[in-house]
């Protein structure tokens, strides 16, 4: 297994960070794939996929470039640079652009062991290639569906964070993503994989969320290290949508009887609109109708504010025949 020293002030520094370039590269994993874990990535595939294909065949080497970079063990590191706090889509694919055409090739050569093919082994274009194919799918398929997105990654670092507070780091770290864990005596496992351990104490540690179900490790040695990982299910929608019944709906309208089935488990306003895709006004004005009703209370975990079902919120719902349905709230 990969795993990471990390000590106390580390840890404790550490933070999240939402990047629109990492959310780009997970995107074009998924196109790299075509294979979809849920509903959602089934219907954002059938809208991008085609494209994305024409466009690679038009262009067999940046076709091969991907093909040799998004390895199964390990990613070209040149394609991953590690997320940084506040930069833009266009700041961190510049990162890309800029690396040397060396650093690259030998990146490509990590990602698949053995001699590059020829068709790659003497060109310096290919972070620039890299940079175009990143950038398409950013303008294409991500930035059009970008403020929905935001919301849902938001939604998750708000989880997550409650998350610290309530159970602490390693309940966190043990939840992010499979061969994620926190194993004690300041080691974190990063992945499943056999690699040599890495003293990062005293560098920068993020933690990046991306919607697609995809995670993946980068760093820039020895200042600052990042973990990506998918967002929680409940969010993304890879564990089905939950629906509210039309008896349900006749009682309390469509949109506030949606938000009272969401609330099986404790979510925040910010979470609850990137669900539902109501505005942030309207869920806060379900939510005081169903708190002075007494369906709903809240209570404070860290900075933020988590709504969850009451007793006799439990009993409507249950006597209502809501629950588990189609994928409606789709990532």
């Amino acid at each position: 297994m990969g795993w990471w020293q990390v000590n106390a002030d580390t840890l404790a520094r550490s933070r999240f960070v939402i990047s629109p370039l990492a959310e780009t590269f997970a995107s074009l994993r998924l196109l790299h794939t075509g294979t979809a874990t849920h509903p959602g990535e089934r219907t954002w595939l059938a809208a991008h996929l085609p494209a994305y294909r024409r466009r690679l065949a038009q262009d067999p080497t940046t076709a091969l470039l991907v093909r040799i970079g998004i390895g199964r063990d390990w990613i070209a590191d040149f394609l991953t640079p590690t997320p940084r706090y506040g930069e833009t889509f266009e700041d961190a694919v510049g990162r890309v652009r800029t690396v040397a055409p060396a650093l690259a090739r030998d990146h490509l050569v990590r990602s698949r062991p053995g001699p590059l093919p020829a068709t790659l082994a003497d060109r310096d274009d290919l972070p620039e290639r890299a940079a175009g194919l990143l950038t398409y799918v950013w303008e294409e398929a991500v930035l059009p569906d970008w403020d929905r997105r935001r919301r849902v990654l938001e939604a998750d670092v708000v989880a997550r964070t409650a998350q610290v507070s309530q159970g602490g780091w390693a309940a966190v770290l043990d939840a992010l993503r499979p061969g994620t864990r926190w194993l004690g005596g300041n080691r974190l496992q990063v992945n499943a994989h056999e690699y040599p351990p890495r003293e990062i104490s005293g560098a920068e540690l993020v933690f990046v969320p991306v919607t697609p179900k995809a995670g993946w490790v980068a760093w820039e040695e020895p200042e600052r290290y990042a973990v990506i990982y998918p967002c929680a299910g409940a969010l993304t929608g890879h564990r089905g949508g939950r629906t509210a019944s039309a008896a349900l709906g006749a009682l309390l309208g469509p949109a506030r009887s949606t938000v009272l089935v969401l609330l099986d488990s404790p979510l925040s306003t910010t979470q609850l609109t990137a669900l539902t895709r109501q505005a942030l006004g309207s869920v806060g004005r379900h939510l005081r109708v169903l708190l002075d009703a007494g369906l709903v209370e809240r209570h404070r975990a860290g900075r933020s504010v988590l709504y969850s079902r009451t007793a006799a919120g439990e009993v409507l719902v249950k006597a209502s025949g809501a629950g588990p349905g189609p994928d409606t709230y789709r990532s």
